[in-house]
């Protein structure tokens, strides 16, 4: 992994309550498509501040989050006290082998090193056991969040976006990989527009100058939007099993 990828992957905790407070949940049903309805013990990877560990925990499965950023953990442990949340990543999974029913990766399995971490997510899952990894996509089926994607890409400078391709594998220990879409919305207005925007690696790890400029063109685009508006989403679910 290249010293920019880190910084990138690593680059949340300066965010961690807006990060919290602004970044879309997950539909149950997608969820229930992963994972079905029955009590699971499961780990949340690349667990952020408990967005998808928050939903788990409703839906009656026990989880246990694993976050490499101390930052966000400690919001994950504040909002969720009696969860269990330790420090590791997909590439050093905490837990014994067999442990877990399902492992789970919401919009984080980008950041993965793909080789160790199928490695461990195999070694931590009973055979049968599911891996699901899941991302919040703009549906860019809408023109003005088409626009906004156009905008921001043009100050990315490179860096590392989200989801998969849809004829994915996760190495041998692994079966086939179903894909299937869930649409969502959640309300907006222009600041909380900008917010999101702020809560990107991106956004986090670019210049002050480029930030300027990413802070202009969202804001351009929403004066042209309605005081409040929906932003659509899909969330990409996948599953594979644990041979």
């Amino acid at each position: 992994m290249t010293d920019i990828f880190d910084q990138q992957r690593l680059s949340f905790g300066a965010a961690a309550d807006a990060y919290d407070r602004i970044r879309p949940s997950y539909p149950v049903q997608a969820l229930e498509w992963a994972l079905g309805v029955t009590p699971f013990r499961i780990v949340d990877l690349g667990a952020g501040t408990g967005l998808l560990t928050r939903r788990l925990v409703e839906l009656g499965h026990e989880v246990t989050a694993v976050e490499p950023d101390p930052k966000m953990r400690a919001k994950l442990a504040e909002r969720l006290p009696g969860c269990a949340v330790v420090a590791g990543s997909a590439e050093a999974i905490p837990l014994a082998d067999g442990e877990a029913d399902a492992v789970v990766a919401g919009q984080a399995y980008h950041w993965f090193d793909p080789g160790p971490a199928h490695a461990e997510i195999a070694r931590v899952l009973r055979p049968g056991g599911v891996f699901a990894p899941l991302w919040n996509l703009r549906d860019e089926t809408v023109g003005w969040v088409a626009r906004l994607a156009e905008l921001v890409h043009e100050h990315r400078d490179g860096s590392v976006t989200g989801s998969i391709s849809l004829d994915a594998s996760f190495g041998n220990a692994f079966g086939p990989v179903e894909c299937r879409d869930f649409p969502h919305s959640r309300p907006h207005t222009a600041a909380s527009l900008l917010a999101l925007t702020r809560s990107h690696s991106w956004y986090l790890t670019a210049s002050e100058e480029r930030r300027r400029r990413i802070d202009e063109t969202v804001q351009a685009l929403a004066a042209d939007l309605p005081p409040s508006f929906d932003l659509r989403y899909v969330t990409r679910a996948y599953r594979a099993e644990r041979r």
